[in-house]
């Protein structure tokens, strides 16, 4: 794979993996109390923060057009169309909030049931 980025590997989703791992391999079976739990919340973060670096491009390409086909240009236009009334509740804002919601999640716990 060739990389076109301008930084150097490591990228920031591995630097973010490297971290998240020591705190969980070092540093977490090291601490308790009031510390294990903010360790815990921080592995967490990473977790995420490596999630959206590797999902967020695709996602944000793939919710841009689900959008325009509903005719948006963002999440503030939908927002204030469903608000105003002038989008029809049917199938396709369905789908497209559904979407959205599956992508936060896919990010934000990815051990979510996707029923």
């Amino acid at each position: 794979m060739t990389r076109t980025e301008p930084h150097d590997v490591p990228g920031a989703a591995e630097l973010v993996a490297a971290v998240r791992d020591f705190l969980e391999t070092d540093v977490l079976p090291a601490v308790d109390g009031r510390t294990r739990y903010h360790t815990r919340v921080a592995i967490n973060v990473l977790g995420m923060v490596e999630r959206e670096i590797e999902l967020g491009p695709a996602q944000a390409e793939r919710h841009a057009a689900s959008l325009a086909a509903l005719g948006m240009a963002d999440d503030a236009e939908l927002a204030a169309a469903v608000r105003e009334g002038r989008v029809p509740d049917d199938s396709a804002l369905l789908s497209v909030l559904e979407q959205a919601v599956r992508a936060k999640l896919e990010v934000a716990n990815p051990g979510y049931p996707a029923t």
